[in-house]
């Protein structure tokens, strides 16, 4: 090698190597060869003291048949599920379905309470029951861990360490590794300290794997004073407030009470008055929890001298908040974008809930749900909203569960028709016309012509549904070949005659488009009428026949067989295995029916 040549390389060096002691890596645990650390990073893995020390990490159960043993928990009738376990051992084994921490997406704080798993009298069955392979179906229970409260994260992440408050009364899967202390006061400097940007660096040795196994955070130093550890737990109290506020306020927490957009704190004269209100707290909450997450950067990267190679800085897409438009759609979008798809979002929440008021689910008179569970009707809504004094519900439930979601006012309770209702009781006739007007422009992304709310309905409002319930829809879609006719049902309140009742709407859809077909072929033949409204009598005559060809086969076909079958369902089963029993008579949800992974 030539002298010139060995003199560039030496000057090279610094920008393409790092030079690193092999005593440093034995600092660390297993010894990773971690050569980008700072030597105050080593310094941290030197001292006598690690999270091992003040906590556990255990590893969450396998059920081996998640199908069997797991669900959302809006699934299951609420009065099945045993979210108060204070109520003593009795109270506890009456029960089938416990809360269950199940992994989820990269949220910080609080969230992701989303699953139940069958514990049924201890868990009796899931302990005794033989997988295929010859073991115990589950595994893995520590038991003694279960029901406490402690920390959870997502098995596998590639974002960025995302941990959670786990509240007393869960247990754990696989997927969802869990972190005890016999000191409650550990665990909130544990979850400011497991989401700050130190571990995020010093985990980049132990495991640069897109896995964080539970092991991993045992290796984490953890070497904090008093004070250190105070200022810790101030901050993460407020961020978990902020995101438990956050998570609550939407459908898929089962501690949602009411929506935000109707809040008398947001009320205004118009519906985009009330949204720009809400938009403002949102935006207010979001840069607070910036500001109490670099907060909490800023004592840890302090705490072990890192200010050289940490900054403390949070960008707003790791704000894991849904109304943070930043996390919630991520990307490159503009501001404009993000604004645009928050208000749609919004909007769609509104017409969600407004339809679980029209099904009895909800109610603008009572917080937190009403009907959820097995088979109740409107003496049962009707019976909670008197023990709450209310004697006449402002909008009150649908009698019959069944919601027509047509092209037309076909039917008073038409889908349409009551959201209609529902916008002048909610916000008032004042500016009904101009509410309604800013709903339909904020659903109509696309921009397309002459969008109306009823085209949101027919066209994607279930998809929506489907999607906001993770594939396992409350309300059910009974829907003919081409959507011609659909009908929409609240699952709870379904009973063996429930098919029946939509067999009706549908006769009596028949007759109606009957009689319109009647009447437009009787126009085109009148002579008084002019020839371009004979040519469209006609044409919408030949259009009413197609339709009528298509209800006679749904009827005839699908939906009568399956009346006269007075089929029953049990909740319990879930949604999958419900849903799925109605064959073609429903709305087919594309991989509903594809095994789950365990």
């Amino acid at each position: 090698m030539s002298e010139n040549l060995n003199d560039s390389l030496g000057r090279d060096v610094p920008k393409y190597f790092f030079r690193a002691s092999s005593a440093d890596f034995k600092k660390i645990a297993s010894s990773p060869i971690a050569y980008w650390l700072s030597e105050s990073a080593f310094s941290a893995f030197e001292g006598n003291s690690f999270l091992r020390a003040i906590a556990t990490t255990r590893v969450g159960m396998a059920t081996g048949d998640n199908e069997r043993f797991v669900r959302y928990w809006h699934e299951v009738a609420t009065l099945r599920i045993g979210f108060d376990l204070n109520r003593g051992e009795a109270s506890r084994s009456a029960k089938k379905w416990f809360p269950y921490a199940n992994g989820g997406e990269a949220r910080k704080w609080y969230s992701n309470y989303l699953h139940v798993v069958d514990w049924e009298n201890d868990g009796a069955v899931l302990q005794t029951d033989l997988h295929e392979s010859g073991r115990v179906r589950a595994h893995n229970f520590n038991l003694d861990k279960i029901f406490r409260p402690g920390l959870t994260w997502s098995l596998i992440n590639s974002n960025y360490n995302a941990i959670r408050i786990l509240p007393a009364g869960f247990l754990f899967s696989s997927g969802a590794p869990s972190l005890f202390s016999d000191d409650p006061a550990e665990l909130p400097v544990i979850c400011g300290y497991y989401n700050s940007a130190v571990t995020s660096y010093l985990l980049s040795a132990i495991n640069p794997t897109i896995n964080n196994n539970s092991g991993d955070a045992d290796k984490l130093p953890y070497q904090f004073n008093a004070d250190q550890k105070a200022a810790a737990s101030k901050c993460v109290a407020a961020v978990v407030n902020h995101a438990r506020d956050d998570w609550n306020s939407y459908e898929i927490s089962w501690d949602f009470n009411n929506l935000a957009l109707l809040h008398t704190d947001h009320r205004r004269p118009t519906l985009k008055g009330s949204y720009q209100s809400l938009r403002i707290r949102w935006r207010e909450v979001t840069l607070d929890m910036q500001r109490l997450e670099e907060e909490n950067n800023r004592i840890f990267i302090d705490a072990y001298g890192l200010q050289d190679e940490l900054t403390p800085e949070v960008p707003l897409s790791e704000i894991t908040l849904t109304c943070n438009p930043h996390y919630r759609y991520g990307g490159d979008k503009s501001e404009e974008e993000l604004e645009a798809m928050l208000l749609a979002d919004t909007m769609r929440e509104l017409v969600s809930y407004a339809v679980g008021c029209m099904l009895g689910r909800y109610s603008l008179d009572k917080p937190g749900m009403i009907l959820a569970n097995q088979g109740e009707t409107l003496a049962d809504y009707l019976e909670q909203h008197r023990l709450a004094q209310v004697p006449q519900p402002r909008f009150p439930a649908d009698d019959d569960n069944v919601i027509p979601v047509l092209d037309g006012d076909w039917f008073a309770d038409d889908i349409t028709l009551r959201f209609r209702q529902f916008l002048r009781v909610a916000f008032g006739d004042g500016h009904y016309e101009d509410n309604l007007a800013y709903i339909e422009q904020a659903l109509n992304l696309k921009g397309k012509r002459n969008y109306s709310l009823r085209d949101y309905f027919l066209g994607e409002f279930y998809t929506d549904h489907v999607k906001r319930y993770k594939k396992r829809p409350i309300y059910w879609l009974f829907s003919s070949p081409k959507g011609s006719f659909n009908a929409l049902i609240y699952m709870h309140r379904y009973r063996p005659d429930t098919v029946s009742v939509v067999l009706k709407y549908l006769r009596d859809f028949r007759e109606k488009l009957g009689t319109e077909k009647s009447r437009l072929a009787a126009l085109s033949i009148k002579p008084d009428t002019s020839q371009g409204d004979k040519t469209r009598a006609l044409k919408e005559v030949d259009r009413l026949a197609k339709v009528l060809a298509e209800l006679e086969d749904y009827e005839r076909d699908v939906l009568y067989p399956l009346a006269t079958e007075q089929k029953p369902i049990d909740l319990d089963d879930g949604v999958k295995v419900n849903y799925l029993k109605f064959g073609p008579a429903l709305k087919k949800i594309i991989g509903l029916d594809a095994k789950e992974e365990d």
